[in-house]
């Protein structure tokens, strides 16, 4: 194999490629990069064995041909080269080695056999759709925050991307995400295709992988389900994951439908005020008390170690007094959710759990329960 391609195409698809592989893994071919030259073009592919990225990239090819080279390593020098270098990798079967060439710089780095590589099996897909980069990206941006990081229950280890029933009774393609102590429902249209798409538990690192792929506003994102695997896929980038093997719990039940007492507030002026408040705490989980009049907020922490707090805002709330404790940090995540104005909350009680919304958007809700002051 012999090559040469721009440093910054190079570093573009590498980057992708080699934030799949994990630091720490007992097979050794699982920290390398499968490079693949033919035709106009080169192809990196790095996998965990649950995700495989596979980037290709426009490239002079003199000879074609396969290696694998360890992906950290590779693009730490991609990373370090001067910008605007070409570079040129030429692969020694024999001698069990690849040059990197990028002017008077050479690398030699040790390869091992393509032929170890594992490559994910393919599968027949259920569902093949195509959507706009946007919308999937507020789809699980907005909904990744409340992915549960308690490996206990595995089954809350991701977003739940499937068909749902909207507000206004229309299919809509819905996330999910909870950790049962907030819960945020992202919904959007459904493209044509998707009407046949299982529901799938999407892994939080897949998430994570997945957002890398939705930077671009105009690109069309092509993507398929199966029972066992999604992968979405650009022109050049194609990002296959297996899906959480487990039954996502009946989420409908836990968002109130009855909270009368509504209360609307600037949302960057709530989420300054909470993070102001919160910092007499050294706990970041430490309650913030909630203390509702006629149209004035009081948002106070009382820490014992360290000191008071105590901010107020001017609100729209014209029911009942409240007061209703809420952990710090979940109220500013759910707070920099909102991309409107205005952040609308829905109150019951101090004990049960609390409806927020983004003005009068009903495609985005969220649900945090509240803690006791």
């Amino acid at each position: 194999m012999k090559l040469s391609i721009e440093r910054a195409t190079l570093l573009r698809a590498v980057s992708q490629a080699q934030s799949v592989v994990e630091r720490r893994n007992t097979i050794p071919i699982l920290a390398n990069v499968l490079i693949e030259a033919d035709g106009d073009s080169v192809s990196f592919r790095a996998t965990d064995l649950d995700i495989e990225v596979v980037d290709k990239a426009p490239a002079q090819v003199e000879r074609a041909g396969a290696t694998t080279v360890n992906a950290v390593t590779f693009h730490e020098i991609v990373r370090k080269l001067p910008d605007g270098a070409l570079v040129s990798l030429n692969e020694d079967s024999t001698a069990g080695r690849l040059t990197v060439e990028a002017g008077r710089s050479t690398f030699q780095l040790a390869t091992l056999p393509r032929e170890d590589f594992p490559v994910m099996a393919s599968t027949d897909y259920a569902a093949n759709f195509s959507a706009k980069a946007p919308e999937l990206r507020r789809l699980f941006d907005k909904s990744k925050f409340a992915i549960s990081t308690e490996e206990t229950r595995y089954y809350l280890n991701g977003v739940y991307f499937h068909i749902a029933t909207g507000e206004s009774g229309d299919k809509v393609l819905r996330a999910v995400a909870t950790d049962g102590h907030r819960l945020a429902r992202i919904d959007s249209t459904l493209p044509d295709g998707a009407a046949d798409m299982p529901g799938v538990i999407v892994p939080r690192k897949t998430v994570g992988e997945l957002r890398k792929l939705l930077d671009d506003d105009d690109a069309q994102i092509a993507v398929s389900v199966s029972e066992t695997k999604i992968r979405f896929a650009t022109p050049d980038i194609t990002l296959t994951s297996k899906v959480i093997d487990g039954t996502f719990p009946d989420y409908t039940r836990v968002i109130p439908m009855g909270n009368t007492r509504r209360m609307e507030v600037d949302a960057g002026d709530f989420a300054k005020a909470v993070d102001l408040v919160a910092t007499v705490s050294s706990e970041r989980s430490r309650a913030v008390k909630m203390a509702l009049d006629e149209d004035r907020l009081v948002l106070s922490v009382n820490a014992p170690d360290s000191g008071n707090a105590e901010a107020e805002l001017a609100v729209a709330y014209g029911d009942e007094k409240l007061e209703i404790g809420f952990n710090a940090k979940y109220l500013l995540e759910i707070a920099s959710q909102v991309d409107r104005e205005n952040a609308v909350f829905m109150f019951s009680s101090p004990a049960e759990p609390t409806l927020m919304r983004e003005g009068n958007d009903e495609s985005a809700i969220y649900v945090v329960m509240p803690m006791r002051v």
